[in-house]
């Protein structure tokens, strides 16, 4: 038998026991190679015009990967996952992303495609070239702006930075649905995803079954006017529980003042070893940079039961922690295409912010006004795409939709949530207790979301089995967590 007839003889029997049931989605995908993605997926690609418009000019590969359903009685409409970021590949982080919704996965196939401009995806990405850069780098505004420049003019030679918006990628998204065959589909979305999957539901409704939305961050957001805001709500919260926490309050006590009185001082330059490299290198501790280290770790419980700790070793004129912390999530960063983030930002976000708003949105918070101030400093060269009026709008939709939010979330709050389920008629938003962002891998929330898409509606849920999540014990010393919480 020929090998070709090996791989579709193989594609045919996993057929029989999946969900996997086009006949041209078999055709149109190969089990993956170790190079390609999970092996135990299927992957492909399909190509599109980058001006959609126009249906001319250049063209770019979408890279998609299907992981079959495991149940031979699985359900036809599969589950498509978007991506946070903007700029994070949903195939991309395949792998990662089957693991949350593996319930999901046993009834439905699930669908990985790399947003235009990220992952293999004709990936706009602007990556530091120095291997060893430092930890304070992202904060420095002349480094930051020449960078992106640089950047710019670099993918102006193999992209158009203005057809990377959101709109025409979901558009692709819907393209690649009827290229597998598929009818309705069901959404994911994560974080910016939750845009994503919005703008697709109003855009290609009738091929919509049901939505899932993680972490929302609606259309009319306008990032990162309230990061600062939010990130707040989580510091606070984050205060709060240690003050309220015998061991954490013993340990670190008068945690909020002191963290004030560490902001305020002045910045500094400093040796400290570089936690990647091991080098000795020279850098400067001012607000933004521990401020931005705080904000990273707030994303997570888990990490920012480390922020306590860290606030007593700054005062000490220890910033090991800070910035060991901080290239910690370099990898995370890293996987962001900033080229393609950029693009969305700049053209769907940038332009509403007024004058004097960030400022007032920022007043007596720990992050300040820099960290937005800086990341909107390349939107007033980037190239902008078109963006039409009502793409801001709030609009009511009457798909069954799941929304998910973190209590500690410190970039997308319930309040995110709360503005689409205040409108969408035919929603349920749960908040999860302690929980940072994103909230489907948390207590018994896998279990709500299989259950939500199974029924086809939320009206059913009991959401009191996420009240037994717990924020972690916080990190008193070097020998870890306090064991009696």
């Amino acid at each position: 038998m020929t090998g070709r007839l090996l791989v579709v003889a193989a594609a045919l029997l996993l057929t029989a026991c999946s969900g996997l049931q086009e006949k041209q989605a078999i055709d149109r995908l190969q089990p993956c190679k170790h190079a390609d993605g999970p092996t135990e997926g299927y992957c492909g690609t399909l190509e599109v015009f980058e001006d959609r418009e126009a249906q001319s000019g250049r063209k770019i590969l979408l890279k998609i990967i299907v992981f079959p359903a495991l149940k031979r009685t699985a359900a036809k409409d599969p589950m498509f996952f978007l991506a946070g970021g903007p700029g994070q590949g949903a195939a991309a982080i395949a792998d990662v992303g089957r693991e949350m919704l593996r319930r999901i996965g046993a009834d439905r196939d699930l669908v990985f495609v790399d947003q235009r401009g990220t992952g293999k995806s004709n990936p706009l990405e602007c990556k530091p070239d120095e291997k060893d850069q430092d930890a304070e780098d992202d904060y420095d505004e002349a480094k930051s702006v020449a960078h992106l420049r640089a950047c710019m003019e670099k993918l102006q030679t193999k992209a158009d930075l203005t057809k990377y918006t959101t709109t025409i990628a979901m558009d692709d998204l819907d393209q690649v649905r009827q290229y597998l065959g598929y009818g309705q589909i069901n959404l994911y979305g994560g974080s910016y995803g939750t845009r994503a999957a919005i703008v697709y539901a109003r855009r290609h409704t009738a091929s919509t079954r049901a939505i899932i939305l993680d972490g929302v961050a609606p259309t009319d957001m306008r990032l990162p006017l309230f990061m600062a805001r939010d990130s707040q709500r989580a510091l606070s919260l984050l205060l709060r529980d240690c003050a309220a926490d015998k061991g954490c309050n013993a340990r670190f006590p008068n945690l909020a003042a002191r963290l004030e009185k560490l902001l305020a001082a002045p910045a500094k330059k400093i040796r400290y070893i570089h936690p990647r490299t091991g080098v000795e290198k020279e850098g400067e501790v001012r607000r933004l940079v521990l401020g931005g280290t705080m904000f990273a770790a707030l994303y997570s419980p888990r990490t920012a039961s480390l922020v306590p700790l860290l606030i007593e070793q700054a005062e000490k004129g220890i910033y090991t922690g800070f910035f060991a912390l901080g290239a910690a999530f370099d990898p995370a960063a890293n996987s962001i295409a900033q080229g393609m983030h950029l693009s969305v930002v700049c053209a769907e976000d940038a332009p509403r912010i007024e004058p004097g708003s960030i400022t007032r949105e920022t007043a007596g918070t720990f992050l300040g006004a820099e960290m937005a101030e800086i990341r909107l400093k390349a939107c007033q060269f980037w190239p902008k795409g078109k963006v039409e009026a009502h793409y801001f709008d709030n609009t009511p939709i009457s798909i069954p939709t799941l929304i998910l939010s973190g209590d500690l979330d410190p970039v997308t709050p319930p309040v995110w949530g709360q503005q689409i389920a205040g409108a969408w008629k035919n929603s349920r938003h749960i908040i999860v207790p302690a929980t940072g962002h994103g909230a489907a891998a948390a207590g018994c929330v896998p279990k709500l979301m299989a259950q939500f898409l199974n029924e086809g509606t939320a009206a059913n849920l009991d959401p009191a089995c996420v009240q037994q999540v717990k924020r972690p014990p916080f990190v008193l010393g070097p020998s870890g967590p306090d064991p009696l919480p």
